[in-house]
C-alpha cells in the first residue's frame, strides 16, 4: 500500500524559512517522479517543484532560487526546502508520486498546510 506523510508545515514569518519532509512507503524513489504541489484557498493546485529519478528537478518560477526539491532514498523521504518565504506561499503543499510513464501523479498525501506572515 502506498503511502505519503507530509510533515513540516506550520506558520512563518515573511522571509523565513521551512522545511517540508514527506515520508513515504510503498514506492520506489529511485523509479517516481516524485513532486510537491500547493493550494491556495480559491485557487488551482499548481506544481512547485519535481524530481525525477535522475536526480533532475523542475521548478515552477515563482519559486526559482528559493525553494529546493531533494530526495533520501535511504529514509524514503522527499524534502522541500523554503527560504525567502512570501505572503504568497501560503497554501496547502501536497507530496505526490508519478510514475514515469503517466502524464500527472497518481499518489497524494494528506497535504500540509504552509501559513506564511507579512
Amino acid at each position: 500500500q502506498v503511502q505519503l506523510v507530509e510533515s513540516g508545515g506550520g506558520l512563518v514569518q515573511a522571509g523565513g524559512s521551512l522545511r517540508l519532509s514527506c515520508t513515504t512507503s510503498g514506492i520506489s524513489l529511485s523509479i517516481n517522479i516524485m513532486g510537491w504541489y500547493r493550494q491556495a484557498p480559491g485557487k488551482q493546485r499548481e506544481l512547485v517543484a519535481r524530481i525525477h529519478s535522475i536526480g533532475s528537478t523542475n521548478y515552477a518560477d515563482s519559486v526559482k532560487g528559493r525553494f529546493t526539491i531533494s530526495t533520501d532514498n535511504a529514509k524514503n523521504t522527499v524534502y522541500l526546502q523554503m527560504n525567502s518565504l512570501k505572503a504568497e506561499d501560503t497554501a496547502v503543499y501536497y507530496c505526490s508520486a508519478q510514475r514515469p510513464w503517466k502524464n500527472y501523479p497518481d499518489k497524494w498525501g494528506q497535504g500540509t498546510q504552509v501559513t506564511v506572515s507579512s
